[in-house]
């Protein structure tokens, strides 16, 4: 029982290194290059084979196809890429990813602790930030294959187990058992590097007494196009509360791996045939790690080169699946961002910088709504008046959601401590302009507000008042409209434009506010209402503080990401759907 307990708990704890070290060197490798990662971005909409090429780039730097695919579907949900387009960077995910097993077949087992000592002080002592992740890295790198090594020792006593070795030979004489094992341990660690690296541990276990693997390249076949179904769950699970086109891309991933399963599994021996040919010679111990490698190299690369020309196929196979909503407007309204996308900052940045986009063309439309509101209190019915403040609250509220969604990410971001700092400037500038637009929001609600009151008491203001109501709110939004044009890289503006046009809105509300009580004194103007009229124009004046705000954090270098190279190239997109 004990030598059961020792070898249970030794693989758990070395899958834990390992799985640590992967997530670990994934997360150092996304800091020191998540801003290149941007820039491979851009070049996904040039065609299928440029996308998978991406694709299999972006995972492989980042050590991580969960990460790609969690970041392909936030894209696609947010609408900056197309299902063709993302579907091409998903085949490529899977050929990136392989390059994990290719690293851990290197027997490196004697430089481990060198290794992970370069990492530490490289670590401890850098002062840069990109030094340090560097060391992260390197660190990350030594504690996976520790994981490894641990996986492998704890697995050699296997090999005189009886039980093992007739349930290691059942596997190999049923590939269906084989294929259903991998998918398991896969849905179960949600993670087929991790499993993959168990099977090369396993395999990496010899026969007592001889050289031959307990379980062959042959047995292992099997187990590993499991580990390739099982993954798929990384993305179903992403593809929860998205949109449509974000499911299709999981779908297609899907049905990716299970179509290649299915093929292969028809050509098992042939295929081990095959990778013992094009990897190196030795003993079977010696070189079945590789040769698994090799295989889950191979399978993914033929996969994309069967599926890639196809690709128009697999769009509309998907489509079928998961079908247009019926009717126009029924589509799911759900939000881009969520915790899965914090923790990829690169693509979070830009679906930030999306979003804050589509926010602020809600905010300008409330503004509009402000003024037809206070239009129709002066001349409007009392239907027309009711009518107009529910529409305002409705797109209020859904606006302030949105707000919400947006603090609660950016502050997720902050909270895993996995920004650069040049990420973490910039998701603060960002987080600034998003504040300063939720207190714009509550500033015209407070007036639709004040404006209703005055509505449900049956009074009016002065068409006077009015007037200068209006010109003080359109002055602000043209405000608005100047500095976020500033942050979104739309218009070139001066700040000091804004400022200037913010003293002259505060002159003009101080003089406003002098031209009401002179009203009031000659009965021109209702002198219930003066509080109102003064609330007004506090709030407008505020709105000022907050346009001046955002023009200081566009002058700060605060810049929405990407968002134009991205929409821009959506056009080419159309050319992949045909």
């Amino acid at each position: 029982m004990n030598s059961i307990l020792t070898t249970v708990f030794g693989l758990l704890g070395g899958l834990a290194i390992f799985l640590f070290g992967m997530n670990s060197m994934s997360e150092a490798l996304q800091k020191a290059a998540g801003e290149k990662m941007r820039k491979i971005l851009a070049f996904l909409t040039k065609n299928p084979v440029m996308g998978a090429l991406a694709g299999a780039l972006v995972t492989a730097v980042l050590q991580s196809s969960s990460a790609t695919t969690v970041m392909t579907i936030g894209f696609v949900s947010a609408g900056l890429m197309g299902l063709p387009q993302a579907i091409s960077v998903i085949f490529g995910a899977n050929i990136g990813t392989t390059m994990t097993a290719q690293l851990i077949a290197f027997k490196i087992s004697d430089y481990i602790y060198p290794i992970i000592f370069i990492g530490f002080l490289v670590n401890f002592l850098g002062k840069k930030e990109r030094v340090k992740d560097i060391g992260q890295v390197i660190f990350s790198f030594g504690l996976l294959f520790e994981g490894i090594e641990i996986m492998s020792s704890v697995m050699k006593p296997l090999a005189q187990s009886a039980v093992f070795t007739d349930l290691m030979g059942r596997v190999k004489d049923v590939p269906f058992l084989g294929i259903l094992l991998g998918m398991c341990m896969t849905l179960l660690v949600q993670s087929s590097s991790a499993t993959i690296a168990v099977l090369q541990s396993f395999a990496s276990t010899a026969v007592a007494g001889t050289t031959t693997s307990v379980i062959g390249l042959t047995g292992a076949i099997p187990i590993l196009l499991g580990d390739n179904i099982g993954t798929t769950i990384t993305a179903i699970l992403a593809s929860i509360g998205q949109n449509r086109n974000a499911k299709r891309t999981a779908a297609a991933h899907a049905i990716f791996n299970i179509t290649g399963t299915i093929l292969f599994s028809f050509f098992i021996p042939q295929f081990a045939a095959f990778i013992t040919w094009i990897s190196p010679k030795g003993d079977g111990v010696a070189v079945i790690s590789r040769q698994i490698a090799n295989a889950h190299t191979t399978f993914n690369v033929v996969c994309t080169l069967i599926w890639l020309p196809l690709l128009g196929f697999m769009v509309k196979i998907v489509t079928v699946l998961i079908p247009d909503a019926k009717t126009k407007g029924s589509e799911e309204k759900i939000p881009a961002l969520d915790a899965r996308i914090a923790a990829q900052p690169a693509a979070a940045m830009v679906l930030i910088s999306d979003e804050i986009a589509k926010l602020s063309e809600r905010t300008k439309e409330l503004f509009s709504q402000v003024l037809r509101q206070l239009s129709k209190d002066q001349a409007g019915t009392e239907a027309e008046g009711v009518g107009t403040y529910q529409q305002f609250y409705t797109d209020y509220n859904e606006a302030k959601a949105v707000l919400k969604n947006l603090m609660d990410t950016i502050s997720m971001m902050f909270a895993r401590g996995s920004l650069s700092q040049e990420q973490s400037a910039e998701a603060s500038g960002l987080l600034s302009v998003v504040d300063d637009i939720d207190r714009i929001l509550d500033r015209c609600r407070d007036i639709v507000t004040d404006a209703a009151k005055v509505h449900a008491g049956g009074r009016k203001f002065s068409g006077e008042a009015a007037e200068e109501i209006a010109d003080c709110v359109g002055a602000a939004q043209k405000m608005y409209a100047q500095a976020f044009g500033m942050v979104s890289g739309e218009k070139i503006d001066d700040p000091e434009e804004i400022r200037k046009a913010k003293n002259r809105l505060r002159k003009s509300i101080r003089r406003f506010n002098k031209a009401h009580l002179k009203r009031i004194q000659e009965k021109k103007c209702d002198q219930a209402l003066t509080g109102v009229f003064g609330d007004i124009l506090y709030n407008v004046d505020r709105i000022g503080d907050n346009c001046v705000s955002i023009a200081e954090e566009a002058l700060d270098g605060t810049a929405l990401s990407l968002r134009a190279d991205i929409q821009a190239a959506e056009v080419r997109t159309e050319e992949m759907r045909e």
